[in-house]
């Protein structure tokens, strides 16, 4: 019988805990998602884990054994409620494999606005936070062109999807 448990990284330590699990042909679920982040002035994309220190991994009970996990490098635990790990069901891994982006494999925290060319918008973030502007198009998977009058120009500013809302509901 195949079993996913949940299991506990060190700090930061996801990936290096996948690889060595992997190594050890352990099936390993670690869910990704793309962050949109300021650095230096700039935003930029990374890809972080969507349960941070989090991830499962699948054993096959009677084949494999859990005690190898417990002392895998980058693992600090295996979750458990009481004296037994706790497994999670099939349906939670398999529904978190259906929220990914087909393409990329990540998890997005909101749905792509439903918003069309022309269509007035309010910036919640970022150096444009608190303008209003009109959406002209998607710009990306995670981006927008937005158009808004500065220093009484027109222009167009690319923003992260995530700081946009629809200036109905603001």
């Amino acid at each position: 019988m195949l079993r996913w448990y949940l299991i506990y990284s060190k700090a930061s330590g996801e990936t290096s805990a996948q690889s060595n699990l992997e190594r050890q042909n352990y099936e390993v679920y670690l869910p990704r998602l793309l962050q949109t982040v300021q650095r230096r002035g700039r935003w930029i994309d990374r890809v972080v884990s969507l349960f941070p220190r989090y991830l499962f991994v699948r054993v096959e009970e009677g084949r494999q054994s859990l005690s190898p996990v417990r002392s895998t490098v980058g693992v600090a635990g295996i979750v458990r409620f009481g004296p037994q790990y706790t497994a999670v069901p099939e349906h939670i891994i398999r529904e978190l494999r259906e929220r990914e982006d087909a393409e990329s494999g990540l998890h997005r925290l909101r749905p792509p606005l439903p918003l069309s060319p022309g269509s007035r918008v309010r910036i919640a973030a970022g150096p444009f936070g608190g303008l209003e502007g009109v959406f002209e198009r998607h710009s990306g998977s995670e981006r927008v062109l937005v158009l808004l009058k500065l220093l009484g120009q027109d222009a167009s500013v690319r923003v992260p999807v995530g700081f946009v809302l629809s200036a109905a509901t603001g």
